[in-house]
């Protein structure tokens, strides 16, 4: 796989994986609906900065585990698609009717309480790491060092996210609504779980 083969196949598959809604997601509708868009912008910017500390933790980690190790590498790969896999079967079976984009507490303080909780939303949260360290291994194109590209690709995931966060807040009443609509909500579970099922049994049957 080329790097570009890499890129591309990372942003189509990160892509779909940025528009399902998840706790990041309710925290920006949250602050959005009730503190208005400058909080909001600030927990996107606080939950773009968990994902990369997130990132740079699995960047340096893994990068220097798979450079060293052919056993670690085998074992990631195993561990990562059946995690993969579980993930996959449960969205595709088990999809949600809804997301609560109204729950949990409103933070005290002024603005950057906001962007704070969207920071410790992510950083407190292990199944991002875990998350990361499953699939974001999967592009990683021939030849390219482990540790830097995984970065890359966290960055990718990031401004992808604060992407879509932005666009959330600009029209947070109508995109909120279909957000809430059961059929949406399903659809979306199972198509990321689609997305998972197929990239953890590529990662299963990926050779180094």
């Amino acid at each position: 796989m080329t790097v570009t083969q890499a890129l591309a196949a990372f942003c189509l598959a990160a892509g779909l994986l940025t528009l399902t809604p998840g706790l990041d997601t309710a925290l920006v509708l949250r602050a959005a609906a009730v503190e208005g868009r400058k909080r909001a912008m600030l927990a996107a910017i606080g939950v773009g900065g968990g994902c990369l500390v997130w990132g740079a933790a699995v960047a340096l980690g893994l990068g220097a585990l798979l450079a060293a190790s052919q056993l670690a590498f085998t074992a990631l790969k195993w561990a990562g698609g059946a995690y993969l896999l579980w993930l996959g079967a449960n969205l595709i079976l088990r999809p949600r009717n809804a997301f609560d984009a109204h729950g949990g507490a409103v933070p005290a303080g002024g603005d950057f309480a906001w962007m704070r909780r969207g920071l410790l939303t992510n950083l407190l949260n292990p199944k991002i790491g875990v998350f990361y360290v499953s699939f974001l291994p999967q592009f990683l194109p021939t030849g390219a060092p482990a540790g830097p590209f995984i970065f890359l690709l966290a960055l990718i995931h990031v401004a992808m996210g604060l992407a879509w966060f932005a666009l959330l807040i600009a029209a947070t009443a109508p995109i909120a609504g279909a957000l809430g609509r059961p059929a949406v909500v399903r659809w979306l579970d199972r198509a990321t779980g689609g997305v998972f099922v197929a990239f953890g049994l590529r990662l299963a049957l990926e050779r180094r």
